[in-house]
């Protein structure tokens, strides 16, 4: 039985006619949660797609086992896609660390959170992906790790695609490792966030400072590293709930220039939905998935769609 949750109000039971979760008419598949999502500004504001929902397996976390016991340390928390994937995480009850170039950027951020108490006071970390030192204490009794950092696409910054996108992500890898190593508890899961294009040098994104090509190469240091892992490789990235429709995934390489299929698009939010049911979903685990969206398709649970990949 699906439940329905819109402006606080539960109600169980399928939706039908034109009330399902992309609007075509159709029933949501059985045993299906659907939840009221909308896209998140910095400040903790809605903006008007605070009406659009989103399905999810029914037993995602029905009473907590599929999160329980997980902290989660999120690096590049203060990003846009960084800020949904917090609150993703937060939603499923897990325990949050929030790794940030700035904290007070961070606190004002997140500060809707912090006064709920969905985030705990010293949630907000400051640190560096550049310097060990500074990564080793956010990591510290977490068991899992989401990277969701990215260089600036500043022409004056020709090496940020080398610090941030590779260096960066190799120091979070074997820092987890290293975590993960010292304890049993330590890091089981690395989930990065990289890019549609990366199998691809003469995508246009190359362009500032060959940035696709440093996030192959972490995502390569990341598959050697031993650790569990998924990466995932959104399409362009939005805000607005009307620009796109529902998940599709791929394997690498599946969208992109042609032959490749159309690269697409996808909301943060969805993205950041696919990041945190990997966490649980074991058809995600250790695979490269390539997330896009399709107007006018038919919703699939991710679930089926990870074991598609």
């Amino acid at each position: 039985m699906a439940k329905l949750t819109l402006g606080g109000a539960a109600v169980r039971g399928g939706l039908r006619g034109n009330g399902n979760a992309h609007g075509h008419g159709r029933a949501c598949p059985p045993g299906t949660k659907v939840r009221e999502v909308g896209v998140f500004h910095c400040r903790g504001r809605r903006s008007s797609t605070a009406g659009l929902i989103r399905a999810v397996p029914d037993d995602a976390n029905a009473d907590g086992s599929a999160f329980a016991g997980m902290t989660a340390l999120v690096v590049g928390a203060t990003g846009r896609t960084g800020v949904e994937v917090v609150r993703a995480l937060t939603r499923e009850g897990v325990t949050v660390r929030a790794l940030v170039r700035d904290a007070s950027k961070g606190k004002e951020t997140f500060q809707q959170e912090l006064a709920s108490g969905s985030l705990a006071p010293d949630a907000i970390m400051e640190g560096d992906v550049r310097r060990m030192d500074q990564i080793a204490p956010a990591i510290e009794g977490c068991n899992a790790v989401i990277c969701a950092t990215g260089a600036s696409a500043a022409i004056a910054d020709p090496l940020g695609p080398f610090q941030v996108d590779y260096t960066g992500t190799c120091n979070l890898v074997a820092a987890a490792k290293n975590a993960a190593a010292k304890s049993p508890g330590g890091v089981d899961h690395f989930v990065l966030v990289s890019s549609i294009g990366v199998d691809d040098v003469l995508f246009p994104l190359n362009l500032f400072w060959g940035v696709l090509f440093w996030k192959k190469r972490a995502e390569e240091y990341l598959q050697r590293s031993g650790l569990r892992y998924t990466i995932v490789r959104p399409g362009g990235l939005k805000d607005k709930a009307d620009q796109v429709g529902a998940v599709r995934m791929g394997g690498p390489d599946t969208y992109g220039l042609p032959p490749r299929k159309a690269p697409g698009i996808v909301l943060r939010s969805q993205v950041a939905d696919c990041i945190v049911r990997a966490l649980a979903e074991p058809s995600a685990w250790n695979k490269t998935i390539e997330v896009v969206t399709e107007k006018g398709a038919a919703f699939k649970p991710l679930p089926e769609l990870f074991e598609g990949v």
